[in-house]
């Protein structure tokens, strides 16, 4: 029993109610397994991540589709491909994510990326995400999900694989839909609107973002995606790899945001062709295409902005990427060397309307980023000691049809050592460079007004970064920490009350570290532990502002949880999920000091049989009133004159989950 508990709980930094397994890691990954199997609350991969890695927090924006930040960053300085396919977000204010645009219900791995160690990707500057979706298997499976909660929340996935020695297929298909969630306060999205608007002079203006009374009791979105895949064996140890997946989101509500997404329209397809066992020292070459584009128009519809006489305002955003990339990879007297080409062209392009005609102003003036890159890792053991070194050299441009182009050139390199004291003990250690270019939002957007917000003269970012970490493992106890410095030059960041190139190159330090450990209590009873510290400080205050913090770094996190086996494949959890007081802030940029927090919560996972799984649970037990998300002013949210509008998490929320196999 205690090993069962071992493999399940493997590396956990913070496991709230259990709900994603994770395998081992070391410096600079954390690999997330059985991300289908547990995604049992929601299928926001978001809501998944924050939920299970300390390194990571969650930007909550509405009741689905929400974002992440590893160690305080996000939008492109952290990366994210599905499937080895990179994929972006149409909107500029991170109403679609990358991570919305797959389910946690679809997923069958997500590896964690912290820090700049992976040169297979463009754009890993502080981190990333890859998320590997479901394989086609050889044998028939089959599984039907069904989820319901608070807030009339359900959901439907179903899946089905199978195939023969030639061809192997997997399909599966969700949809997931909620009304409103309610705060502790009881306050639904639309009520928590209306008390922030009572304080301001909105109500009756052409910015009043109350919900019209037509749309007061709306549901909260309604999502439904599909996938498909197919690997077709062509001859020994030879794979043709198809991929497809489309996501579609409708009428998200963004409570704190000025408008909603009408919808949100996503494809991701992939062709691979994969070849092993060339000859004993070329064990593998992958050459993949993929794309993915999304359409995402967002507006005032349903609010009282645009209520009566007033115009509906929508900014209508498209985006797509076509990318190549090849790898290869070579066993030559126990060096394993992978060496590749990747190669992406990205399109970004959107317009205002007034009542759903173009006024001419467009917010982004059709785009377009080309990469191409060569990139290279050597990796050997020696003894007890594990090396590896890889390096990236790029070659990117922005262009659009309305400011200046750019063009950035860049190398970055990593070096990765594990020194093993013993089975049990490990030393592990990272030094790492890596760059990001900016984009067209930061380069080239457009306000309402016409006015430019973007900076189309920015330089790209650097970091340069050190990771130490020390990790044990016993048949007593687990125990994992680790520390990270890293120093960003020309960082970019938005400076707030400017009239336009509100984005602008600092230079800033973030450091910080995560603990995690597990104590098996008994072979059936197991306490994990997990925290995070993180801060960011600017060399320098920004003109006309005293403040050196940067934004977006959250405070001292961490969960204690209870896991009690109390049958085969029968697991009851208790846990409680803590956070300080968030008062260092940048609040010369929009932040505002959030309350400590700390929540319950409880699951139950009972096996009933080998084919049929029923899980209840409920998440902040004690019905919390508690915002675990700042107002940056990088993301445009409703404001009147004072604080920005907080969006606080949802309140006591039951579930269940019945998983049916076959």
């Amino acid at each position: 029993m205690k090993k069962s508990i071992t493999l399940s709980l493997l590396a956990i930094a913070s496991l709230h109610a259990a709900d994603i397994e994770l395998a081992p890691i070391d410096v600079q990954s954390t690999v997330i397994t059985e991300v289908a199997q547990n995604a049992q609350t929601s299928a926001d991969v978001a809501a998944a991540l924050s939920a299970s890695v300390p390194s990571i927090d969650m930007s909550r924006r509405s009741g689905i589709a929400n974002d992440v930040l590893i160690r305080g960053q996000k939008r492109d300085n952290i990366s994210v491909e599905v499937d080895g396919t990179k994929v972006y977000g149409a909107c500029p204010n991170r109403m679609d994510p990358p991570v919305s645009h797959i389910l946690a219900n679809q997923i069958d791995s997500i590896e964690v990326i912290e820090g700049p160690y992976d040169v297979t990707t463009y754009g890993n500057l502080s981190g990333g995400l890859k998320i590997q979706t479901k394989k086609p298997t050889k044998d028939f499976k089959a599984e039907i999900n069904l989820g319901f909660g608070a807030w009339n929340y359900k959901k439907f996935g179903a899946s089905a694989s199978g195939g023969n020695d030639f061809i192997r297929v997997i399909a599966a298909v969700s949809t997931e839909s909620s009304d409103q969630y309610h705060d502790g306060n009881g306050d639904s999205i639309a009520q928590q609107i209306d008390k922030y608007v009572a304080t301001t002079t909105l109500a009756g203006t052409t910015k009043d973002p109350r919900l019209q009374p037509a749309y007061y009791d709306m549901p909260a979105y309604t999502k439904k995606s599909a996938m498909a895949k197919a690997f077709i064996t062509t001859a020994k140890d030879q794979e043709l790899r198809l991929s497809v997946t489309a996501n579609r989101s409708d009428n998200v509500l963004y409570g704190n945001s000025k408008m909603d997404a009408i919808y949100d329209d996503s494809n991701i397809y992939s062709v691979a062709y994969n070849i092993d066992n060339i000859s004993d020292s070329y064990k593998n070459i992958n050459l993949e295409y993929y794309h993915s584009d999304v359409d995402h128009p967002m507006g005032t519809d349903y609010r009282m902005a645009s209520y009566g006489t007033n115009p509906i305002k929508t900014n209508w955003l498209t985006t797509n990427v076509d990318g190549i990339k090849l790898k290869n990879k070579f066993d030559i007297n126990n060096y394993i060397l992978l060496i590749g080409l990747d190669g992406s062209n990205r399109k970004w392009d959107g317009h205002y309307e007034i009542n759903h005609t173009p006024n001419g102003i467009k917010s982004i003036d059709n785009a377009v980023t080309k990469n191409a890159a060569l990139f290279a890792k050597l990796s050997k053991a020696y003894g007890v000691l594990n090396l590896s070194v890889g390096a990236r050299v790029d070659d990117t441009s922005v262009t659009n049809d309305s400011y200046q182009d750019n063009n950035y050139h860049s190398v970055g390199a990593n070096l990765l050592a594990t020194y093993n004291f013993n089975k049990a003990n490990k030393l592990f250690f990272g030094l790492g460079q890596a760059y990001r270019v900016p984009d067209a939002r930061e380069l080239y957007f457009l306000g309402s007004m016409g006015n430019l917000v973007g900076t189309p003269n920015l330089k790209d970012t650097r970091n340069q970064e050190v990771d130490l970490g020390y990790e044990t493992d016993n048949d007593i106890f687990k125990f994992k920490i680790k520390t990270f410095y890293s120093k960003l030059k020309d960082y970019i960041y938005y400076h707030k009350g400017l009239p336009e190139n509100n984005l602008e190159n600092i230079d800033a330090t973030i450091y910080g570290g995560e603990v995690s450990g597990s104590y098996y209590v008994t072979d059936d009873m197991t306490l994990d532990a997990g925290a995070s510290y993180k801060r960011g400080k600017k060399d320098k205050a920004l003109a006309g502002q005293t403040n050196t913090n940067l934004a977006d770094m959250a405070p001292l996190r961490g969960n204690i949880a209870l896991n009690y086996e109390y049958a085969n494949n029968s697991l009851a959890t208790l846990e409680t999920v803590m956070s300080e007081r968030w008062d260092t802030i940048d609040d010369d940029n929009g932040e505002q000091v959030l309350a400590g927090w700390a929540i319950v919560n409880a699951k139950v996972k009972h096996a009933v049989n080998k084919k049929f799984d029923l899980t209840v649970g409920v998440k902040n037990m004690f019905d919390i009133t508690y915002a675990q998300s700042n107002t940056y002013a990088d993301l445009v949210l409703v404001t009147g004159g004072c604080d920005v509008m907080l969006m606080n998490e949802p309140g006591r929320y039951v579930y269940t989950n019945l998983d049916f196999k076959f």
